[in-house]
């Protein structure tokens, strides 16, 4: 792990995303009448100030620690008032207009998941992978189903999919949910017929939602080309450079294990982490063998070799590849309809978690945000973007858990308010935020658990 790479980019999607949330709140209390004091990016320490103009004097603070924000708006609760702002103070505004205030924030960066969807959609279009199936182990769940090699998969449950993407999410929701999901499938003689995939067991289902455990433990994966075992860039300074490897090189053997694809070279390479291997190969026409100090890596909680190499460039063929252009207008219906059905598909996966029904392992901190950002920044404009996507979604969803100390929690407070007409005691409000507190250091502590789990391995 690249660590400065990674923070830099960890800091700057938190920083965008924290800065759109509590603009959510500002930019409708604001328009509420709300009276706002203070709008900070960042905590601590500030490093520029600046006060806006009107009667309000609102202060814009950029402070020296970028992983959040704040809007502080006027309230009685934290100081006196004068008599003639009382009716601009946060308890002294109709409940509705206090919990849609709160809902800004999320709303916001929902609202922002979108916005970058659509700019995807209409510039781009969607491209989709076919879902065709390639390899099918044989004594799996897969096999068990009479899923073939050459399968196309065209509906689960009924719901028609386009793509790779939409199936993945499909079985992960299917397996946590039921454990038996019915897919239709189009073979290889162009013939329709149903696969059904079963587990009982609900110990299997909740492994299998595992990071990385679903296509193994079902037993198949989705076709791929076949890519020669001939290297494409070779990292500087990483094992294979050391050695004298070059791009270009076709690897023939590995420990005198032949290689016939770059899958071949992957696997016998990650089954020697920390180990010296001997990697014959062929340069211009002439056979040499190096000696290669394989690193090792920790991924998804597995130590793995790596060598630092990457395949040569391999292209679909066209038949493999599903691309619509959108109009404007449809290309917000469809980021619309997929920021809804990815923050519902996270709120199922989420119940089902605390059920037991999925596993505690999914459950990421700080440390693989982190990974994840560095290595999206690395794939480009688009991966950044789609990141961000996932991540502002997560916060929109998970600020409206009804937790005491998130918009939530402050939600059903304000809820509470309104049917029964008067506020909770200031003792129940403590309580409260000491509950809340409370859980949010054991999902942190958690999440940091498996941080920590998967760099340890």
């Amino acid at each position: 792990m690249n660590v400065g790479w990674d923070l830099l980019w960890f800091v700057v999607a938190v920083s965008v995303l924290v800065t759109v949330h509590e603009y959510g709140h500002y930019w409708v209390a604001r328009r509420l009448g709300f009276k706002v004091l203070r709008f900070s990016v960042g905590f601590g320490r500030p490093l520029l100030t600046w006060v806006g103009r009107g009667p309000d004097r609102t202060e814009y603070v950029l402070a020296a620690i970028p992983l959040g924000g704040y809007v502080k708006l006027l309230d009685e609760r934290e100081g006196p008032v004068s008599p003639g702002e009382i009716g601009r103070s946060f308890t002294r505004r109709p409940p509705w207009q206090r919990i849609t205030v709160l809902l800004a924030g999320p709303a916001f960066n929902i609202a922002f998941a979108i916005l970058l969807l659509w700019l995807v959609f209409w510039s781009g279009g969607i491209t989709e992978l076919r879902p065709v199936v390639g390899e099918v182990r044989r004594d799996s769940v897969a096999a068990d189903s009479g899923l073939r090699t050459g399968d196309e998969i065209l509906a689960i449950d009924g719901a028609p999919v386009a793509g790779q993407r939409e199936v993945i999410l499909q079985l992960l929701d299917g397996i946590s949910g039921r454990g038996r999901i019915v897919l239709a499938v189009r073979g290889a003689d162009g013939l329709r017929r149903e696969a059904t995939f079963a587990v009982p067991e609900a110990s299997e289902r909740r492994r299998l939602t595992e990071p990385a455990a679903l296509f193994s433990g079902l037993g198949f994966r989705f076709w791929e080309p076949q890519v020669p075992a001939r290297l494409g860039q070779v990292l500087a300074d990483g094992p294979a450079a050391r050695a004298g490897l070059r791009e270009g090189d076709t690897i023939l053997a590995v420990d005198g294990e032949a290689v016939g694809s770059f899958r071949d070279l992957v696997t016998l390479i990650s089954s020697r982490p920390g180990k010296t291997a001997a990697v014959s190969y062929r340069r211009g026409g002439v056979e040499h063998t190096v000696r290669v100090a394989v690193g090792a890596e920790e991924v998804d909680g597995q130590r793995i070799g790596r060598i630092r190499v990457a395949p040569p460039v391999v292209t679909l063929p066209d038949s493999m590849l599903r691309h619509t252009e959108l109009s404007s207008v449809a290309a917000l219906g469809r980021a619309t309809q997929e920021a809804w059905d990815m923050t519902a598909l996270q709120a199922r996966l989420f119940w089902r978690m605390l059920l037991g029904q999925v596993s505690i392992k999914n459950l990421s901190g700080p440390l693989s945000i982190a990974e994840y950002a560095g290595s999206s920044a690395e794939g480009g404009v688009g991966a950044f973007v789609g990141f961000l996507v996932l991540i502002s979604l997560s916060l929109g969803f998970l600020n409206l858990l009804p937790i005491p100390i998130l918009d939530g929690g402050q939600i059903t407070f304000q809820l509470v308010e309104w049917v029964k007409g008067s506020p909770l005691s200031e003792r129940a409000q403590a309580l409260g935020q000491q509950v809340g507190i409370a859980l949010l250091i054991l999902l942190m502590g958690v999440a940091l658990f498996n941080d920590i789990a998967r760099q340890l391995g």
